[in-house]
């Protein structure tokens, strides 16, 4: 552990990023842009931000001083095999042999973490006090890296995951690798805690909504005249509109997360998303 803390003992704004990670910016965010990427949702387009640079920006703002936190962030970039993979593994292995960690959550991005966050909220809970780690993949392709590293061969971490339908193949084989069963049908990995949206969460969202009720939360967030201007759009107008919505929101970096905390916000608790309600039901501490 002594390389990672020093490594986050460096001054912020020079951290150095993990350029192996094609998703990584190029510098560090300084203790100021940390602290508004922290407090206020990102509405316009940005690149992502490393991990470990994250968690250390939080720490010091006092907002990620949880052990979910450091597990989520040493996970991710022990999984990206950066300069910083053996040091962060050290963190990641001394939090799961500890008793605070109980579940990690595979789930393909960042608007699937919010969204969690949000309806784990809207039912009086709070995922990182219960130990669940919540743990964004930056694509269903990296699953297998995470199952490898946190299941039964690796580090015996519960599982539970979320992805979309299209990804559905590589959730169920990274499972079948792993030896957590074979042939794996949806069925079969719902009792395993990992469930799939159909198409997406968007589209789940949108449809327990409703086209009309989610054009109110776009109005209320003050997207609805570029909304109604993206509709205008050739490849658009043939479109229905819960197409359209869908659509809108994967346009700028960002609103998808946007959305996702304000569409679950504007839920009726009794018209849930399936693959949502189960997955938060799944990891519940009644259910253990």
């Amino acid at each position: 552990m002594p390389a990672f803390a020093n490594y986050c003992k460096q001054p912020l704004a020079r951290v150095a990023p993990d350029r192996s990670d094609p998703k990584c910016p190029r510098s560090g965010l300084s203790a100021e842009r940390s602290e508004k990427v922290l407090r206020t949702p990102r509405t316009r387009a940005g690149p992502p931000v490393n991990p470990v640079i994250f968690a250390v920006a939080a720490a010091r703002l006092g907002r990620m001083e949880t052990t979910t936190g450091r597990f989520r962030a040493a996970v991710r970039e022990w999984a990206a095999d950066g300069s910083a993979a053996s040091a962060a593994a050290e963190v990641a292995r001394d939090v799961a042999a500890g008793t605070e960690l109980r579940t990690a959550v595979l789930v393909e991005g960042v608007s699937d973490h919010v969204a969690l966050d949000a309806l784990a909220a809207r039912h009086g809970r709070s995922l990182d006090a219960e130990g669940i780690a919540v743990i964004p993949l930056g694509g269903a392709t990296n699953i297998g890296r995470f199952v490898h590293l946190l299941g039964p061969r690796g580090l015996g971490v519960t599982l539970a995951g979320l992805c979309d339908a299209g990804e559905e193949g590589h959730f169920s084989r990274a499972l079948e690798r792993e030896g957590l069963g074979h042939d794996l049908a949806r069925a079969d990995m719902e009792p395993l805690g990992f469930y799939v949206c159909d198409a997406d969460l968007e589209q789940e969202l949108i449809r327990s909504l409703g086209a009309e009720s989610v054009q109110r939360v776009v109005d209320a967030q003050g997207d609805l005249r570029a909304f109604r201007i993206f509709q205008k759009q050739p490849a658009q107008r043939e479109r229905d509109v819960e197409r359209q919505l869908r659509r809108f929101m994967g346009t700028i970096s960002g609103r998808k997360s946007q959305y996702a905390r304000s569409l679950v916000d504007a839920l009726d608790l009794a018209e849930v998303p399936r693959p949502l309600d189960r997955l938060l039901a799944h990891v519940s501490p009644s259910a253990r």
